[in-house]
């Protein structure tokens, strides 16, 4: 019998065993950790009871972060919160960022026209939300009534309201500003809050709409901190002349204060991460291969 058929030893078929195992503990491995790598992320988030969102308009970072105009958002919000200074739109102009932000996808939309109501069909943030039982809302400043589908009434513009171009979102769910409960408990586990065109700095100042977020949202960024909640500011888009890069910042429990993230981030990651917290059912559009939102949270 030759050396190379010479059968193996007690001890090699033992290493032999050892090493077959250790490979196919490896190869398992590899393959749960594929199969839950999205879940691990999210498991590294905190699970907030209220996230409110506020979507202002049309500011590059530098016009907003460190501008003495913005004193509620530099000095509240900042300061005692957690800053994205590496935060980007998607595209121009308003109406795709917000698609984008809401639906991981701006839909084909390429201006600011009025919306087909309900002429979509995709998940999104507020179809994901209530499919796990969730609940939601956007609060819109100078929207009629309840549910009104018009294109514009004095400062309210839709195309500010991304959520009236999907059938799978109720029209219910669209309030008037004025229906902001002052009982924050009362309030739906994930809200959306898009200020007029004068409040969101799109037509009036950064002073302005910083004001406007102070005394309309203020209360709730306080009651936050100790109440499980969360509030997020951000931006649809840039002034056309930074690149694109908006401020964003995140407040209220669980968020490190005074933290920063330099890791550039998009709506897509702001939407993966909004899902993550709110443990909705899945993920939309871009937000299903974008990361979440890490570093800022204790």
């Amino acid at each position: 019998m030759t050396s190379s058929t010479k059968p193996l030893n007690p001890r090699s078929r033992r290493t032999a065993t050892a090493i077959g195992s250790a490979v196919a503990l490896v190869a398992a491995s590899a393959g749960l950790w594929a199969a839950t790598a999205s879940t691990a992320q999210a498991a590294a988030l905190p699970t907030p009871d209220h996230i409110i969102v506020v979507v202002m308009e049309n500011h590059a970072y530098t016009q907003v972060i460190g501008s003495s105009s913005a004193p509620y958002i530099n000095n509240t919000l900042k300061a005692g919160g957690a800053n994205l200074t590496q935060s980007y739109g998607i595209t121009h102009p308003s109406e795709p960022n917000y698609y984008a932000l809401f639906s991981g996808s701006t839909q084909g939309t390429v201006d600011d026209s009025c919306v087909t109501v309900g002429g979509f069909q995709a998940a999104n943030l507020a179809s994901e939300v209530i499919a796990a039982g969730k609940t939601w809302a956007s609060y819109n400043e100078s929207l009629p009534s309840q549910g009104s589908t018009v294109c514009s009434s004095g400062n309210y513009a839709q195309k500010h309201n991304p959520w009236f171009g999907f059938g799978n979102v109720p029209l219910s769910s669209a309030k008037t500003f004025a229906q902001f409960p002052t009982d924050y408990t009362t309030l739906p586990n994930v809200s959306f809050v898009v200020p007029n065109l004068c409040s969101d700095m799109h037509d009036c100042s950064v002073s302005t709409g910083d004001t406007w977020i102070k005394n309309n949202l203020g209360a709730y960024a306080t009651w936050a901190q100790s109440h499980n909640s969360l509030l997020v500011v951000t931006f649809d888009e840039d002034n056309k002349l930074s690149g694109n890069r908006i401020p964003t910042v995140v407040y209220g429990a669980h968020v490190t204060p005074g933290s920063s993230s330099a890791t550039t981030y998009n709506h897509y990651n702001v939407l993966r991460t909004l899902e993550d917290l709110a443990g909705a059912a899945g993920h939309a559009g871009n937000a299903a291969s974008a990361s979440d939102i890490t570093g800022i949270w204790n």
